[in-house]
């Protein structure tokens, strides 16, 4: 039980820099806590698609991204092009901070469960 709420700690802390680092850069938005709610919901929308939806190939998993992007669309301004800008650049972001941590021997590689880290 401990080991899944630091595990959901850790997650919750990469995701949410990441998107704080797409949202600085895209939309000039400098509220960690903003990001950290919004990684939260992303998240839990991400999550409750995939549940229903995941197992159809090709499709689930655009339905997920989508739903993901539709979480940033809603919470940052500028519409569904910037949406996506954050939601690329907050990947990018956190395939870094993954390689960086696991790189040092705090995580291992897959830890943070961000998809294609």
């Amino acid at each position: 039980m401990i080991d899944s709420l630091i595990v959901f700690v850790i997650s919750l802390l990469i995701g949410a820099s990441a998107i704080y680092v797409g949202a600085r850069i895209i939309v000039d938005e400098s509220d960690f806590t903003y990001a950290i709610v919004s990684a939260l919901i992303a998240s839990i929308v991400w999550s409750i698609v995939a549940f229903f939806v995941g197992w159809i190939p090709l499709l689930g998993p655009i339905l997920a991204l989508v739903a993901y992007i539709g979480v940033i669309n809603w919470r940052y301004p500028g519409g569904w092009l910037k949406a996506s800008g954050i939601a690329f650049i907050a990947w990018l972001t956190s395939v870094v901070i993954i390689y960086v941590l696991s790189t040092l021997g705090i995580i291992a590689p897959g830890a943070a469960g961000v998809v294609g880290a």
